[in-house]
């Protein structure tokens, strides 16, 4: 049974401030604190429920900073919202009956390529660009897809959006990250609903945890919104190589 101590408090706030700032920006909240979580003591399954609890409001807070500052119109992506919630469930329900030991292996490889694509490729700005699926299409497809990934393994899911808002919507970088954010809070939405059934959260910790999140989310969106491509990218590409990393040593 785990038991929340004094002197572990400190630390989870602070590292739930830090994902909210980093995944605000460009994802990857969770490579810091599903580790800390881990470290606390907290067994792994309640560690994954736990981390949905606080991600799902750094990933709302920005979300709605995003939609508040016209980047994101919320009324008119309900639906791929709706379908990247409904996946990530989907996902979340099946953790413990789909083999990830393959998707495993090749993730760091996905990771560090995204990585290199956003670090290399001339001409990623915040300015739209061709799209090369339809709105409806990129809804019924790409959508659901990463969605059922958040709920199935989680870290990398918010890269994943990115690069699909990117390459196959034709965003631009600060659009695309507002996109994500929304998709990322409603497959977490999602993912959370599946675990609270299972999982057993830790509520009050991630509740605490998810306060220092807003407050972590809402600075990470304003300065994105106020800079752009030029720190959403290199931040992006840190995080993914970061994660890779992770993952790398995790297999070692």
């Amino acid at each position: 049974m785990f038991e929340l101590t004094l002197d572990l408090i400190p630390l989870l706030i602070a590292a739930a401030f830090a994902a909210g700032f980093v995944d605000a920006i460009a994802g990857g909240g969770g490579l810091i604190t599903l580790p800390v979580l881990m470290l606390a003591g907290v067994p792994p399954a309640q560690a994954l429920a736990t981390n949905k609890v606080q991600g799902v409001f750094g990933a709302g807070t920005a979300a709605l900073s995003y939609a508040a500052r016209g980047l994101v119109d919320l009324r008119s992506q309900w639906r791929s919202a709706l379908l990247a919630g409904a996946a990530g469930a989907v996902g979340a329900t099946l953790v413990s009956a789909v083999p990830t030991d393959g998707l495993r292996l090749i993730l760091p490889v996905i990771l560090i390529a995204i990585a290199l694509f956003f670090a290399l490729k001339p001409g990623l700005d915040d300015l739209d660009r061709t799209r090369r699926l339809s709105a409806g299409v990129f809804a019924a497809t790409v959508v659901p897809f990463i969605g059922f990934y958040d709920g199935l393994i989680g870290p990398g899911a918010g890269a994943f959006y990115m690069i699909g808002f990117v390459t196959l919507a034709g965003y631009g970088v600060l659009k695309a990250t507002a996109h994500t954010k929304l998709l990322n809070f409603a497959s977490n939405l999602g993912g959370l609903g599946a675990f609270a059934l299972v999982g057993q959260p830790l509520w009050l910790l991630g509740i605490a945890m998810g306060v220092a999140q807003i407050a972590g989310a809402a600075l990470g969106a304003r300065l994105a919104s106020r800079i752009g491509a030029r720190l959403i990218k290199p931040l992006l590409v840190i995080t993914s190589s970061v994660l890779a990393l992770r993952l790398i040593w995790q297999m070692i």
